[in-house]
């Protein structure tokens, strides 16, 4: 299981998903969800949706920009769109979106809570409480304008959630998982991915319990006692008054106080800054918009290349006899394999993964239709060969992904990212190329 926890930048991006990436996004985000639940149920999807550097991948491999905020919208629409149209066969159900479709939650959850004989009245609470402590408990900038709600037939849930903050052009994605859940209180968060501000106001935090009981204490003093109270803390500048079990004890020096520390941070792979504690898995991303070197994991993506162009094809003898299958394609499957069978180490550099099918805005290229929709034949054509007892196909997509490991574990592979990403724009009208906003 994924143990999961994040931060990252998010820049704002205007524009809109162009209908030709939307419909494709839907299909190969569904694809691949079936997957997903083939081979490890339902439970799984969501664990990887509340894995922010997974999200973030799963994003990238669908044809989204790499880095942009645009990334939490058009993947969990295009899931919505996907999934419920098969609630019953994956057992998923997506509720909620952007705007006013965020404020449909509690309606869409208690639809499905009586067609499924789920809880509807705790899985609304649920939401609503996610959002509040969110929006008000984690005091950090970002107003919430998403929010979505995804559940599985065993009631378990993952909340992907994301703030704007106007002034600073930035969003932050908030991920919650009742599979790592102790408390909706102290470290709830499976992932929270923002531009990081500083220290801010998180009473979620566990060095903030004592903030809390002090808060709770405070909240039942008698009005006019507390504004006494506070009174005293202004005068002398060099003192404040310390308030013991509800009693003024002598005055302090300020250095004598005992601060809360703020959540500690530590660097993440090639990306971030940590919030809240040192498990936690957080990525910032950049706001460039082109893809560059120094955002990938070379080695890894030499790996990929290498498998792709370099293998034997008798190695997935199974998938090389699909009509039309040449390395470029098996580049963008050996991607989309590892999104399904890759463990969390492998996502600290989601921009890898747009070498799979590009971006809409042309990083690092534009998206190339003929290799994406040879991808959604393939990956479709290997899941209902398998419901039919042929796990052929199956079987190769996981050979591809281990063996771009042990080419990446065994091999010189590091590859010439300007050279790739050329290549990639030279064949670009050979494969229709195409970008939009």
């Amino acid at each position: 299981m994924i143990k999961s926890g994040g931060h990252a930048d998010l820049p704002l991006h205007g524009g809109i998903v162009p209908k030709w990436l939307a419909d494709r996004m839907m299909v190969m985000g569904t694809l691949i969800t079936e997957a997903l639940v083939d081979n490890f149920g339902s439970d799984e999807v969501l664990v990887r949706l509340s894995d922010p550097m997974w999200f973030q991948s799963f994003g990238a491999v669908l044809g989204m920009d790499w880095h942009s905020s645009g990334i939490t919208t058009s993947v969990m629409y295009a899931l919505k769109r996907g999934i419920n149209s098969r609630s019953q066969d994956l057992g998923l159900y997506v509720c909620g979106g952007r705007g006013k479709y965020s404020r449909l939650t509690p309606k869409e959850l208690l639809e499905h809570a009586d067609r499924t004989g789920l809880n509807g009245d705790k899985l609304v609470d649920t939401s609503k409480l996610c959002a509040k402590i969110d929006n008000n408990a984690v005091q950090d900038g970002f107003q919430l304008y998403q929010h979505n709600f995804i559940v599985s037939n065993s009631g378990k849930w993952t909340v992907v959630q994301q703030g704007m903050n106007t002034e600073t052009k930035t969003a932050r994605r908030y991920h919650w998982s009742s599979s790592d859940l102790r408390s909706f209180v102290e470290n709830p968060h499976s992932g929270v991915v923002g531009e990081n501000r500083g220290r801010i106001l998180n009473l979620t935090d566990t060095k903030a319990r004592t903030t809390r009981d002090r808060v709770l204490e405070l909240s039942l003093w008698d009005p006019e006692k507390l504004i006494r109270e506070i009174n005293q803390m202004k005068s002398p500048a060099n003192q404040m008054i310390v308030m013991e079990g509800g009693k003024v004890a002598k005055p302090v020096q300020k250095e004598e106080i005992v601060r809360i520390p703020p959540p500690s941070f530590q660097r993440c792979g090639p990306f971030g800054e940590v919030l809240h504690n040192t498990n936690d898995r957080n990525i910032v991303m950049p706001s460039h918009h082109d893809v560059r070197a120094e955002d990938i994991d070379l080695k890894r993506l030499g790996g990929v290349l290498a498998t792709a162009y370099t293998t034997r094809p008798e190695s997935f003898e199974k998938l090389m006899l699909t009509p039309g299958l040449g390395p470029r394609t098996l580049q963008s499957l050996t991607l989309v394999s590892e999104i399904i069978y890759g463990t969390p180490s492998r996502f600290t550099d989601p921009a890898r993964f747009s070498f799979a099918h590009g971006g809409k805005d042309g990083h690092p290229f534009p998206v190339p239709l003929k290799v994406y929709d040879e991808s959604i034949r393939i990956l479709g054509q290997s899941i209902e060969k398998s419901k039919l007892g042929d796990n052929d196909k199956t079987e190769c997509l996981k050979r591809l992904h281990q063996t771009a490991l042990y080419v990446e574990r065994n091999c010189q592979t590091e590859v010439d990212f300007d050279k790739a990403t050329a290549y990639e724009r030279s064949m670009s009208p050979e494969w229709d190329g195409r970008c939009g906003c």
